[in-house]
């Protein structure tokens, strides 16, 4: 089975509570096996970047895909730092990339990605973010949503 990949996408500017989430989701998607893709940029992005790379056994990688053209705009957890150059645009190649996804507050940036990979096809949780519809659970824990995307 190929690697999985999961998506924690989220707010640029959160509180402390859920960049507290972000990181323990990204502890436990790095304890399960996955790689994390990210927008690789500070925030919600940062923590669960962070919260991964704290996983002693982790096997993935953390991926942030970029806005800008240069890779030293990622934050210091980014394992592959891809700087496409193309604004906010670079939320389609985060919802095109990932198989499942994590949204973790409001952002509207967020939830551009909810709807690009809802476009897709593809499993979205909302970690404390958007109410879209029944197809979007809304879960309170970030073990609640880890354990959501990466069931089959």
């Amino acid at each position: 089975m190929p690697h999985r990949l999961i998506a924690i996408i989220g707010q640029a500017t959160p509180d402390e509570a859920l960049e507290q989430l972000a990181r323990e989701a990204g502890r436990l998607l790095a304890a399960a096996g996955v790689s994390l893709i990210t927008g690789g940029l500070g925030g919600v992005m940062a923590a669960a970047s962070e919260g991964f790379k704290q996983c002693p056994t982790r096997a993935g990688v953390v991926i942030g895909i970029l806005p800008s053209s240069c890779p030293s705009d990622a934050n210091p957890h980014v394992d592959i730092a891809l700087a496409t150059g193309i604004g906010e645009a670079r939320n389609a190649i985060i919802a095109s990339a990932a198989d499942a996804f994590i949204a973790i507050g409001r952002g509207y940036g967020t939830l551009s990605e909810i709807g690009l990979a809802m476009k897709l096809g593809k499993k979205v949780v909302a970690l404390r973010s958007w109410p879209i519809d029944d197809r979007v659970p809304c879960v309170e824990s970030a073990a609640q949503a880890v354990a959501a995307v990466l069931k089959k």
